[in-house]
C-alpha cells in the first residue's frame, strides 16, 4: 500500500475536498487518523458522500469532539495522541492491501500542528512513510505560507509529490512551484456547488498528471 498524505499551508484551505478528488483519481480508500471537532459532522462523513462507490472510509484512530488543536482537544478528553498507536493500526490495515494500492490520508491543519506535547503532523507523516501532497489556497499571504511549508518539508526530508492549488487562481502558482522546487499536480477551481459528479470530473482532469508524477517517484 502506498500512503498519500494530504496536508497544506494551514487550516480551512480545502484539504477535505482535495482528499476526495485525489481519492477518486487514484480509486483509493480514505483515512483521517485524527479527527478534531465534529460540529456539523466529521470529515469522514463528508468524504463518504462523494468518494467512489468501491472505495472505503477507514475509521479514525482518534475522534476528539472539541474543535481545537489536536493536543488541546486530547488533553480536554484526558487522553494523549500516540503516533505509535496510529502506526500500529496502519501497519495492520496494510495487510489487506496490495503493494500497488493507494490510501489517501488527510492530516489535521498544517505540518506543525501539534498532536501531543512533543510531536506534530509532520512527525506522523514521517512515521507513516507517506508521500505528501501540499494544498495551498489562494489568499493574501499564501505565497509566504506555501514557501514556509515547502521549506519545512525539505528540512525534514518529507517525500513531497507536489502542489494542489485550490480556489481562484491568482497567477502566482508557477512561481510558488519554481521557488519551492515541487511541481504542480493540479489546480482546483473555486467550486460554488459540490456534488459527486463535479468532484468526479475534477478527479478525471487530474488523474493522468497525478499518476505520471507518482510513477516518477521511487
Amino acid at each position: 500500500m502506498i500512503p498519500v498524505f494530504i496536508t497544506g499551508t494551514g487550516t480551512d484551505i480545502g484539504k477535505t475536498i482535495v482528499s476526495i478528488i485525489i481519492s477518486n483519481a487514484l480509486q483509493a480508500d480514505y483515512w483521517k487518523p485524527v479527527q478534531v471537532g465534529d460540529i456539523g459532522g466529521t470529515d469522514k462523513e463528508q468524504v463518504r458522500q462523494f468518494i467512489g462507490a468501491n472505495n472505503k472510509c477507514l475509521p479514525e484512530v482518534y475522534h476528539l469532539s472539541i474543535p481545537a488543536s489536536p493536543h488541546i482537544a486530547a488533553r480536554h478528553e484526558q487522553t494523549e495522541i500516540d503516533l505509535n498507536r496510529i502506526n500500529e493500526y496502519f501497519q495492520e490495515v496494510k495487510k489487506n492491501y496490495s503493494d500497488s494500492d493507494y490510501v489517501v490520508i488527510e492530516g489535521a491543519g498544517g505540518l506543525l500542528v501539534p498532536l501531543n506535547e512533543r510531536e506534530f503532523v509532520i512527525d506522523l507523516i514521517l512515521t507513516l512513510k507517506a508521500k505528501v501532497i501540499l494544498v495551498s489556497r489562494n489568499y493574501l499571504g499564501s505565497i509566504n505560507h506555501s514557501l514556509l511549508t515547502a521549506e519545512v518539508c525539505r528540512q525534514r526530508g518529507v517525500d513531497v509529490l507536489g502542489w494542489v492549488f485550490n480556489d481562484e487562481y491568482m497567477h502566482y502558482e508557477e512561481e510558488i512551484a519554481d521557488w519551492s522546487g515541487y511541481p504542480i499536480i493540479a489546480r482546483i477551481p473555486k467550486l460554488e456547488n459540490i456534488s459527486r459528479e463535479i468532484l468526479s470530473i475534477q478527479a478525471s482532469l487530474i488523474r493522468e498528471n497525478l499518476l505520471r508524477i507518482l510513477e516518477q517517484v521511487p
